[in-house]
């Protein structure tokens, strides 16, 4: 893997990649899997809802949620009472967890239901969540996943009061165990099947969004703001993101 230095999005040096480890190497389609950071943080930045799995009480839970990223750095937010946050606090080292961001591009029809497959774009992080108790380290964290969602809004919204942050707890995971894996391209059929008469091909799939709803009691005065308008009809993703 290459171990050269170069600046990672919050401007510091870092590792061009992340080092695989036994839990990030796939045990199928390994050339699918990736480690540069560009990689890993661009299907990062183009989502917002990741799936946060941890084991309470012996059995596997997982639950999905919003982030943010800031450089090596994931932070999920929730209520104070819930459970998965308070085990982060409760005791060293903090709970051990797997998250999971995944993209769907497009479906793969095959001639044989066996090669019907997905194209897509997913990152898995392993390691333990800490609670995040800095107010100021809090403060950029939930700003963070503000903007995860729509880039911009922390900036044009009223911050948490004393109330709300007391009620809010955040949970940080360094990216230290990361892995993105990636399929691109057609069906892999089988050479005996090519001249079988079934359709065979990809079926993109894009998000997009709509046109935006102003609630009802809005002031009618109140504009849309630049950065909703750039969101209507961007399958690709936010402003922003890769």
């Amino acid at each position: 893997m290459p171990d050269t230095a170069t600046p990672d999005s919050t401007g510091l040096p870092g590792a061009a990649a992340y080092e695989p480890t036994e839990r990030t190497v796939p045990s199928r389609a390994r050339q699918r899997a990736a480690y540069d950071k560009e990689t890993v943080h661009s299907i990062l930045d183009a989502a917002y809802l990741c799936h946060l799995g941890f084991v309470r009480d012996g059995a596997p839970v997982v639950l999905p949620t919003l982030f943010g990223r800031i450089g090596d750095r994931l932070y999920v937010h929730g209520s104070t009472g819930s459970r998965p946050l308070r085990a982060t606090g409760a005791a060293d080292p903090g709970l051990a967890v797997c998250v999971t961001v995944t993209h769907l591009d497009g479906l793969v029809l095959a001639r044989s239901a066996f090669h019907h497959s997905m194209n897509y774009r997913s990152v898995v992080v392993h390691g333990t969540a800490r609670t995040v108790t800095d107010p100021e380290e809090r403060r950029v964290a939930l700003d963070a996943i503000v903007d995860q969602v729509v880039p911009g809004r922390s900036r044009d919204s009223r911050p948490a009061d004393t109330k709300e942050l007391a009620a809010t707890a955040v949970i940080r995971l360094d990216l230290d165990e990361v892995s993105a894996k990636i399929r691109t391209g057609g069906p892999n059929d089988e050479p005996e099947d090519l001249a079988l008469p079934h359709w065979a091909g990809v079926i993109p799939v894009a998000r997009s969004y709509g046109t935006p709803v102003p609630s009802d009691d809005l002031d009618p005065a109140v504009r849309l703001p630049d950065y909703l308008t750039a969101l209507q009809g961007d399958g690709a993703g936010r402003p922003g993101s890769s």
